[in-house]
């Protein structure tokens, strides 16, 4: 993996950063690709539980890097998108620590992680349309699904950015940090998510993501499905043993 990504363990948090300062951490193909490998580490791993996706340097993302794309580099990953999980979310939960701005593909990076924790001082837009181009690495397709329709439409087709204060209200951010705190804001709910039993979190999470494709009698039968695996694994055992010996958990992940 390059220096263009960071990849560090805090615990059972995997922390990914994007570490292009100068170029404001534009994706290139050396960011997709590093992205993408550490989100399979993130997958393979029994000892993580939760990724945490920042950028170095005060800066989140600012999209696509023009001048890579002029050369020739690609910033997607074949079958898996921008920056290698627009198009294929890990299973496992992401949380998005903003500082700065986070714009264009950068906005649409954060589209892909399932929570968001940014700095009171940071800024999201979706400024595409002022170049004559579409949002077309998620943002117009999932902005209105996280945030109401209308207020989707005024960002995609003003292209004007919003406060971290206002997207918090909309219920884009999860949580608001002092400046600078944002990466200790998502490990600290990365590790709230990580103390849970991972094979529930997983498939609750896929249920969540999932669920909006489905008819509400479809629903029930494509859960049960999903959940049965859980509710007869090791770890589901292991849940109930603990509580009612009122002591910590030890999940096995099976």
């Amino acid at each position: 993996m390059s220096n263009d990504v960071l990849v560090e363990r805090r615990g059972g948090v995997q922390v990914i950063t994007i570490n292009r300062p100068e170029a404001k951490n534009a994706i290139n193909a050396a960011v997709a690709n590093g992205i993408a490998a550490a989100v399979d580490e993130l997958e393979a791993s029994d000892d993580l539980h939760v990724g945490v996706l920042t950028g170095a340097g005060g800066t989140f993302c600012a999209g696509m890097d023009l001048k890579a794309f002029l050369r020739g580099e690609t910033p997607t990953v074949e079958n898996r998108g921008l920056g290698g999980i627009t198009q294929a979310p890990p299973r496992k939960p992401l949380i998005g620590a903003v500082e700065g701005w986070a714009v264009a593909g950068g906005f649409e990076l954060l589209l892909a992680c399932d929570m968001v924790v940014a700095a009171e001082t940071a800024k999201f837009g979706v400024p595409e349309v002022k170049r004559a181009l579409v949002a077309g690495a998620g943002a117009a397709m999932l902005l209105p699904q996280r945030i109401p329709q209308a207020i989707a439409l005024e960002m995609l087709l003003t292209g004007d950015p919003i406060t971290a204060e206002r997207a918090a209200a909309l219920g884009l951010v999860n949580r608001l940090t002092s400046e600078g705190g944002a990466v200790d804001g998502a490990i600290e709910l990365a590790a709230a998510i990580a103390a849970n039993g991972p094979l529930a979190v997983a498939v609750t999470k896929q249920i969540a993501r999932a669920s909006a494709d489905w008819s509400f009698d479809e629903g029930w039968g494509r859960q049960a499905a999903l959940m049965e695996p859980v509710f007869t694994s090791e770890d589901a055992r292991e849940g109930a043993s603990a509580f009612a010996e009122k002591r910590a958990p030890e999940w096995k992940g099976r």
